[in-house]
């Protein structure tokens, strides 16, 4: 394998077995300080996924300000219902940015370009499967979740709508992970930055101006996603040379399409899982009626907000364990899991006494009922003691991603699954604590399945489980 360096427009490429790539559009992360390439990478993250969340916050400002709270538990029943069908789908992506990431660290370019390729049939495939299925199954699933009947048409409005940028979302997520994956993480940033204006210009158009309600707020969301896929296709086929595909590389390789589905799947289905239990855990919500609905929405939304760093501490030492991974460096890899502890260590202790000093005004935010606002607050103060145990999660489960440990990727959704179901089954039925439970399933569930991520990672068996690179 070959490679030289060449001049054009000023910039400097690499050439490689016949095509070229900007030197400036990737990063090794087999090289250098782990913590200062962790946090260089988080950075651009934290702040994407902040943007990403922004959707979804500026959707229940908008919903609970101007349309009313009913309206705010519509949006927010449907919440764990998307996540799982949005799952099935982006989970995809991330499998196929390992398999970049690993390509990338063993320097095998060739491959990088093959897989880029092959992921399109792969998402658009699965992304259209998803959609159709969400859109039809949307009214019966709410009914079997006892949504309360004063919000359940306008939560099926609201499924419908957003399922409908499924396939956008894949997009977005797949270019998203494969440019992280050559260690890009500020790009997508800049793509979730134009969509989060436009889905806010849209929801105060369509909500406030032409009075369209929850479904002015869903068509927003649908077409900001719809701007970010075409936007981020855009530029990967302008400007990254890995995304100028020949036509034999266009055809379809099974080898690469099995390994897309073979780490993709495992991870789409951690994800839904998550969804899964987090459904469940709906479920329950929605038994104690509107006031609590509301109140568990908007925890729910500032949970988002507060876990973006750990996952995006996650997200990049998926990149990191898979290019270190991929050049047989075993050794870098653990050393990033033992220092990304401290970072996440110091943001937990940052976080715990902001929500319990702010935690009305931040719920104040979203609603204007008093006992809405007071009853999130409270809750807060119970999930919050458990933020550093949310964090342990995201460490292991990136690390052991990003290294193609995909079998544990689905025992790690079902301790989740397990966890809520039983925790919240048996807590919200002891008469004085009640809905309170609620809160204590999360932050229990966010405890256990922190130890089963460390077992996992304890064992090693993540060090044989990389791609063939050569």
């Amino acid at each position: 394998m070959s490679f030289y360096h060449v001049k054009k427009k000023g910039r400097l490429y690499i050439r490689e077995g016949g095509h070229m790539k900007p030197s400036s559009n990737t990063a090794d992360m087999t090289k250098g300080s782990p913590v200062r390439l962790i946090l260089t990478f988080s950075v651009p993250l934290i702040i994407g996924n902040i943007f990403q969340q922004f959707y979804n916050m500026v959707d229940s400002i908008v919903v609970g300000n101007f349309v009313g709270a009913n309206a705010l538990g519509a949006v927010g029943a449907c919440g764990s219902l998307n996540w799982l069908f949005f799952s099935l789908s982006s989970g995809l992506g991330i499998g196929i940015g390992v398999i970049v990431s690993q390509f990338y660290g063993a320097k095998r370019f060739d491959k990088v370009s093959e897989t880029i390729a092959n992921s399109f049939y792969v998402l658009i495939s699965s992304a259209l499967v998803v959609s159709i299925l969400c859109y039809l199954i949307a009214p019966a699933v709410l009914r079997l979740l006892k949504t309360p009947d004063d919000i359940i048409n306008d939560s099926i409005t609201y499924m419908r709508t957003t399922c409908l940028g499924i396939v956008a979302i894949s997009l977005y997520n797949g270019v998203s992970s494969i440019l992280r994956a050559l260690g890009d993480s500020k790009t997508p940033l800049y793509f979730l930055i134009l969509s989060s204006i436009c889905n806010v210009l849209l929801d105060l158009l369509f909500v406030i101006s032409f009075g369209w309600g929850v479904f002015g707020v869903a068509f927003a969301t649908i077409l900001s996603q719809a701007l970010s896929a075409v936007v981020s296709l855009f530029y990967a086929f302008k400007k990254i040379s890995y995304f100028h595909l020949t036509k034999k590389q266009l055809k379809p390789d099974f080898l690469i399409i099995k390994n897309s589905y073979r780490l993709g799947v495992p991870i789409a289905l951690q994800s839904s899982m998550i969804a899964v239990s987090c459904v469940f855990l709906q479920s329950i919500v929605n038994s104690f009626g509107s006031t609590v609905v509301s109140a568990y929405t908007i925890t729910n939304r500032i949970e988002q907000l507060i876990n973006q760093p750990y996952n995006s501490i996650g997200t990049a030492l998926t990149t990191y364990a898979g290019q270190n991974i991929g050049a047989g460096d075993t050794e870098r890899v653990k050393l990033g899991f033992k220092k990304s502890i401290g970072i996440i260590a110091a943001f937990s202790a940052i976080m715990i006494p902001v929500t319990f000093i702010f935690g009305k005004n931040i719920a104040g935010l979203f609603v204007k009922e008093t006992d809405v606002i007071n009853l999130g607050a409270s809750a807060l103060k119970i999930t919050s003691v458990c933020y550093f145990f949310l964090g342990m999660i995201y460490i292991p489960r990136g690390i052991l991603n990003g290294c193609g440990d995909a079998g544990f990727a689905m025992i790690n959704g079902l301790a989740e699954v397990f966890c809520r179901l039983v925790y919240a089954s048996v807590l919200t039925k002891i008469p004085k604590i009640g809905f309170w439970g609620i809160w204590m399933t999360t932050g229990l569930t966010w405890l256990t399945v922190s130890i089963v991520c460390l077992i996992r990672y304890a064992s090693g068996k993540w060090k044989q489980k990389a791609i063939r690179t050569n």
